[in-house]
Parts: structure tokens; C-alpha cells; sequence
């Protein structure tokens, strides 16, 4: 007979299969008064965990012929039952006993060439709080990252709620229109216009209030997979402010287009501003945006960084790489080159504007005086 440790168990969840999210959202949460706990992804949610009456439950997709079964999440889950870290019920429910809190698990970075052109014809995803979801890296580098055009349809007030991502990394650049938004312990509800851009430490509790019609920006995250947490217990704006806290080893950021200093970019012919992003994370992620000034030299560069990922704010350029035909990029057209790839940009509009996401911060560029090939 298995001895059982009770007081190692620390919680436990039900999950339960579920193919139509949304409809069974709607049902448990507006007709049984179900609470959501978490939801993701964020872009096109196919799994959420709600919890009520005493119950939690995941609700994934599965074969509805499933037995079921119930989690139970322990400190020590090998010291629970004699080892066995899977048990069966009577009737035929399993009982997974899994390690409480698991650590993020971060993918090794994938590279690959990734373009992504913005097309009339484009599948745009309802996601969370009835923002739609554009996907500007389809392959994820492997898991390592996700990066989304993001839009509010209509203006007003955003059905949004108290909520934190269990990520790495986490940036929002504003693209068009305006949105307000509250963050944990740095006061007031502030709007970010475009140009602006934030910095979401890891576990910041936040809320969208309210967008402009039409409001669009550009998020990226690591890793790819990452659950979005709603916390019901939190009041924002909180009493306190602090905007020094550190939360899992970042500083919040805001950046302001309308305050922003340009200086000379790591390409020859262009010039960028810093979103100040790599002083608050300690040189995980670096973001800047760049515009062209007069007409850029065509030079090819390349680089060493993890990843770096470009989105074309306005304006147009072409780019010429490796192993691949010149391609104009105009506003909307996103792009990553991995490491080592030679690289440039040419023939840039004289309102041409990008933004760059690099991870780490500092990474080597290198100067080729021959072109590609």
C-alpha cells in the first residue's frame, strides 16, 4: 500500500478537456460565477484556468472521451506517494503529482531569417480582452520569443482586468493612436501615444483602461509561451508608489517619443533614440528606433546577438541579404536576421522609421566592405 504525505500537497487543479474556450469561458464565468485566474496565449487563448467554490480548473484542449484527470501540485512530489509521481483513482482519473511553481523554462534561441509582410489579406486573431492579434515571427525562433501587431478596433473603455505575464522580457511599442494604462506602484493612469514605449518587468501587475479607435503597438515577449495571470485581489493605481522597485531584476520603463534625444545609430546614415530599455533590464534586451538621415550609405553589417528583430514604422527601404532576392519593406513589414547573416538596408524613404529589439543589449556589429555573396 502507497503512503501518501498530505501536508507535502500544496494545491490542487482539475483539468478538464475543452476545444470551444470562449463558449465555455462565457457559460462557468457569467452563468456559475467562475473567476479567471490565467488565460494564454494572449494572442489566440486556447487554455485558461478558472477557479470557484472551492475548485480550480484548467480548461485545455483534449479528447472529450478523457477519464480526466487532477493535479496536485507539491513541493516535493517525489516524497508524496513513495516516488510515483502518477497514481490512478478507482475510476479511472489520474492523479498527477508535479513540482509547485516550476521555474520559466526559456527555449534556446532558434535563429532563422524570418519576413514578414503586412498584406490587406492578413489573418488577424481575437485574443484577450478583445484585442486582435497580428503574428509577426510564425516559427518563434524555436520558442524563445513571440512578437505581435496588436490592435483595438473600437475606442473607449477596454474590458480589460488587473493582470501579470510570467515572462523574461516583455516590451509594448505604441504604433498608432493612444491607449491609458495603469501599473503597478508607479502612480497615476498615464497615456502612451505614438512613439511612446513601456517595459513590463516580469510579474508587474497592469491594466489597459482605455484606446483610442484604431489604437495598434507592437509587443514582444520571451519566451513565446508564457501565461498571462489575472489578480483579483489588487487595486490599481496601488497606494504606493515606488518607481525604483525592481521587479525580478527590471525597472519599469516608460518612454516618451516627445522627450526622446536622437544620437548616431550602429548603421552608418541613420540615427536613433533609446528607448532606455537595456539600462532597466542590465543588458538583457536593447530597443531603439531608427530613422534615416539624408540618404544611408548601402553597407553591409552583420551581427552576434540571439536575436534581432526589425519592424518598419514608416516610410519604406529595401532590404538585401544573403541568399535571397532585394525586397522592399514599407510600413508594417517586420524582419529578423540571425547572426553571422550580412545585411543591408538601401534606398530608405526620407520618412523611413524602424524599431529594433535585440537580445542581449549589446551584441557586435560587424562592418563588410563587399556587399552579399
Amino acid at each position: 500500500m502507497t503512503t501518501i504525505d498530505k501536508k507535502n500537497i500544496q494545491m490542487a487543479e482539475m483539468p478538464l478537456p475543452c476545444n470551444n474556450l470562449n463558449e465555455t469561458l462565457n457559460f462557468f464565468t457569467d452563468k456559475l460565477g467562475f473567476k479567471i485566474e490565467s488565460i494564454f496565449p494572449a494572442e489566440k487563448p486556447s487554455l485558461a484556468v478558472i477557479n470557484g467554490y472551492g475548485i480550480r480548473i484548467r480548461l485545455e484542449p483534449g479528447n472529450n472521451q478523457d477519464y480526466g484527470s487532477i493535479n496536485l501540485y507539491c513541493s516535493e512530489p517525489n516524497s508524496v506517494a513513495d516516488g510515483k509521481i502518477k497514481l490512478t483513482a478507482p475510476n479511472g482519473t489520474c492523479i498527477n503529482l508535479i513540482k509547485d511553481k516550476p521555474s520559466l523554462d526559456i527555449p534556446k534561441v532558434k535563429q532563422t531569417f524570418v519576413l514578414t509582410k503586412v498584406k490587406a489579406s492578413d489573418q488577424w486573431s481575437e485574443g484577450r480582452a478583445g484585442m486582435w492579434y497580428r503574428d509577426l515571427i510564425p516559427d518563434r525562433q524555436g520558442g524563445y520569443v513571440v512578437a505581435s501587431h496588436i490592435r483595438i478596433l473600437d475606442g473607449g473603455p477596454v474590458p480589460d482586468y488587473a493582470h501579470y505575464h510570467k515572462i523574461l522580457f516583455q516590451m509594448i511599442y505604441c504604433y498608432k493612436g493612444w491607449a491609458r494604462l495603469v501599473y503597478e506602484d508607479q502612480g497615476e493612469p498615464f497615456v502612451i501615444e505614438e512613439g511612446d514605449c513601456v517595459l513590463q518587468p516580469p510579474q508587474i501587475r497592469h491594466q489597459v483602461l482605455e484606446s483610442s479607435p484604431g489604437m495598434e503597438v507592437i509587443e514582444l515577449t520571451c519566451p513565446a509561451d508564457h501565461e498571462t495571470c489575472v489578480d483579483h485581489e489588487i487595486k490599481l493605481p496601488t497606494s504606493s508608489v515606488d518607481p525604483q522597485r525592481l521587479f525580478n531584476g527590471q525597472h519599469f520603463i516608460r518612454h516618451e517619443f516627445a522627450k526622446a534625444e536622437w544620437k548616431p545609430w550602429r548603421m552608418e546614415g541613420f540615427e536613433a533614440r533609446d528607448i532606455g530599455i537595456a539600462s532597466a533590464t542590465d543588458g538583457l534586451a536593447g530597443v531603439r528606433v531608427a530613422r534615416s538621415v539624408g540618404q544611408p550609405y548601402p553597407e553591409f553589417v552583420s551581427h552576434n546577438a540571439d536575436l534581432l528583430f526589425m519592424f518598419i514604422l514608416n516610410g519604406s527601404a529595401e532590404l538585401n541579404c544573403d541568399k535571397i532576392d532585394p525586397e522592399l519593406l514599407t510600413a508594417g513589414d517586420s524582419f529578423i536576421v540571425p547572426s553571422n547573416m550580412k545585411y543591408s538596408l538601401s534606398k530608405c524613404s526620407k520618412d523611413m522609421e524602424l524599431l529594433e529589439v535585440a537580445l542581449p543589449a549589446v551584441f557586435n556589429t560587424t562592418h563588410h566592405t563587399k556587399g552579399v555573396g
